[in-house]
């Protein structure tokens, strides 16, 4: 069977790039497999010089997981290449577009180092909602700064634009938009809270329904997240993008190559000057245009507990704090999708927790068995690739 899959593995890297470490001529280590100690982790310095090692030298079957590499790369999206069904799916756009979309592609990071790659990983392309988690982390930052006190004061005492003036809305707080529950009231963009109508949201369109007090209730809101970006921009008083780039995105070695367009009508007014507020995902256009070999490095640095060699990029608490269950959700913490009851990925352990967006665009961390999975642009079952990776850990 090993010798099949083996087989299998090698047409498949021959018609297509498919990388899995096993096949790198990497040095042997000089320590045993198995967990790093904290003297001894590994992070990847900036530029394209990650190391590889060999699935064994890091406890990994080595067949095993080629397989799951051949599965991965074999579940091509079925979203065109050219976003031709983007508004018919999502509404009228509000941002732009690229021409079109990059392949299936993934990295598999285990201690540190990359044991499998397949596909174009170092091209940036839509992530989709998967934005909404690199979104929290700029709040983390916030509230490690001081710039926000509490998550749970109510965002009006810090955003004045007239967008919590309600008696509604003046209950909405941090806490509430990081997990979707803040029933935020309003129109922003041209887009309206309640998602209804075919012509701004395409197939996700919605039935009228009444609001629930805010921190009740979970919806998944594209619009209140708009809502929850802008109040940080005012927050942190400079665009979003020049803010993760420079708190998160540069001190863990991302490459320059990312992007984070707004809208074509998202321009505000901060301090005298004009800003671009950007949006939780590509619903509408726009988004965070990312490729995966960054995205793996995110992910890292949430496996590492914000730390980044001696930096903590974002606090340990704000990590432990956005992969805590909500109450509304459990399954959901602050934009991050979580595994509790295993109830999302059976196979994989309680604690793991992803960032997840359309397409599909995935950022699996899983802290138990110290691997990031980065998957896109797939329609295969996410599931289904955590038990064959996990399946190769010794």
């Amino acid at each position: 069977m090993r010798r099949f899959l083996f087989a299998a593995f090698i047409a498949l890297a021959l018609c297509g790039s498919v990388d899995v470490a096993a096949f790198q001529s990497a040095p042997t280590p000089q320590r045993a497999p198995g967990v790093q100690s904290r003297a001894s982790v590994y992070y990847p310095p900036r530029g394209s010089g990650w190391q590889r090692r060999r699935p064994a030298e890091v406890g990994m079957d080595g067949d095993l997981l080629a397989a799951a590499v051949a599965f991965a790369a074999s579940q091509e999206s079925k979203v065109p290449r050219d976003f031709s069904t983007q508004v018919e799916t999502f509404g009228a756009l509000l941002g732009p577009l690229p021409k079109d979309r990059g392949g299936s592609n993934g990295i598999i990071i285990r201690h540190g180092y990359i044991v499998a790659e397949w596909g174009d990983t170092e091209r940036p392309d839509p992530t989709y909602s998967a934005a909404k988690s690199f979104l929290s982390t700029l709040l983390g930052v916030a509230v490690d700064r001081g710039l926000v006190k509490s998550v749970h004061d109510p965002v009006r005492a810090y955003v004045r634009d007239g967008g919590y003036d309600s008696p509604h809305n003046a209950k909405v707080t941090w806490h509430h938009h990081a997990q979707q529950t803040s029933e935020w009231e309003g129109v922003l963009w041209g887009k309206s809270h309640d998602f209804v109508g075919v012509e701004q949201f395409g197939n996700g369109r919605r039935e009228l329904r009444a609001l629930r007090e805010p921190g009740t209730f979970y919806e998944y809101n594209d619009v209140r997240i708009n809502r929850f970006a802008l109040s940080l921009l005012r927050v942190w008083r400079k665009p979003l993008p020049d803010v993760l780039r420079d708190e998160v995105m540069n001190p863990i070695g991302a490459s320059s190559a990312w992007r984070y367009p707004g809208y074509f009508n998202s321009d505000v007014d901060v301090d005298g000057k004009k800003m671009t507020s950007i949006s939780g995902g590509t619903r509408w256009g726009g988004g965070l245009w990312i490729s995966a070999r960054d995205e793996a490095r995110f992910g890292y640095l949430f496996l590492r507990g914000g730390k980044w060699q001696d930096k903590q990029i974002v606090s340990r608490e704000w990590v432990r704090a956005a992969t805590t269950p909500g109450a509304a959700k459990p399954d959901y913490g602050y934009l991050w999708w979580l595994n509790i009851g295993r109830k999302q990925w059976p196979s994989a352990p309680e604690m793991s927790f992803a960032a997840i967006g359309y397409g599909s665009n995935t950022i699996w961390v899983d802290p138990e068995h110290d691997l990031v999975v980065v998957w896109r642009w797939h329609h295969g079952s996410v599931e289904e690739l955590i038990k064959r990776v996990l399946a190769s850990v010794k």
